[in-house]
């Protein structure tokens, strides 16, 4: 309620109890996030709650994510160039503008407003539009659910790589499983004309050598050469 924490007046929230209740990286997220430099941070156990809810958020979209790599195979050899969608160029290019403005607030040690910026990303842009569409694309087959396919497992890679260093446990565990599915699910490409623009852009995709064996060593992330494909 905006006062100081104080054993005197019996007001202190003891960390273990939040853990115990929320889990070590909503309180983790909550403590990079929740202020701003030079200010007390107000501690709020619903803020807390929100978070956690947004861990649980990021653990379905992952399952979702695995669930379409296993079901959602391509079916033969594309006879024409595979081009991705307008919601697919949208979410890749909202993807560039997260990475780079992240990248942005890190160098200047703005280490709350960065961990902002992923949250509205995956939660907002993600999770609830482009996720949405996908399932729409998927259902579509064809060379419309190869494009699908590597927008959705890229997309979620970079963000979870972006994510990490505010909440390690979470997106260490969501990228395994990520990583375990798209290794073991073929190429979304597999026998398709795509233009080269967008091989460079999204690469493979699901190609051995982009997944290292854990995300605390993965590269950080850089924008995607989407060159042609961008909106």
């Amino acid at each position: 309620h905006g006062q100081k924490m104080s054993k005197t007046k019996g007001n202190v929230t003891d960390p273990l109890d939040v853990i115990h209740d929320y889990g070590t990286d909503a309180l983790r997220f909550t403590l990079l996030t929740g202020g701003t430099p030079g200010n007390d941070l107000n501690l709020s156990l619903d803020r807390v709650e929100s978070n956690r809810n947004f861990a649980n958020k990021i653990w379905n979209t992952a399952r979702f994510i695995t669930r379409a790599l296993a079901t959602h195979q391509p079916d033969g050899a594309a006879d024409h160039p595979v081009e991705l969608s307008a919601a697919d160029r949208w979410i890749l290019a909202r993807l560039n503008e997260t990475i780079t403005t992240t990248d942005r607030l890190m160098d200047g040690y703005l280490f709350g407003e960065a961990g902002r910026q992923v949250y509205d990303f995956l939660w907002g842009d993600f999770a609830d539009w482009y996720v949405e569409i996908a399932k729409v694309q998927l259902a579509a087959g064809g060379n419309t659910a190869r494009a699908t396919l590597a927008t959705l497992t890229t997309t979620l890679d970079y963000a979870l790589r972006l994510l990490h260093p505010f909440i390690p446990f979470v997106t260490e565990e969501t990228w395994q499983q990520l990583r375990r599915a798209a290794l073991s699910s073929p190429s979304p490409w597999e026998g398709t004309n795509q233009s080269p623009s967008l091989r460079e852009g999204l690469g493979e995709g699901l190609a051995s050598s982009t997944w290292p064996a854990a995300l605390i060593i993965a590269d950080w992330p850089t924008p995607l050469p989407l060159g042609d494909t961008a909106p």
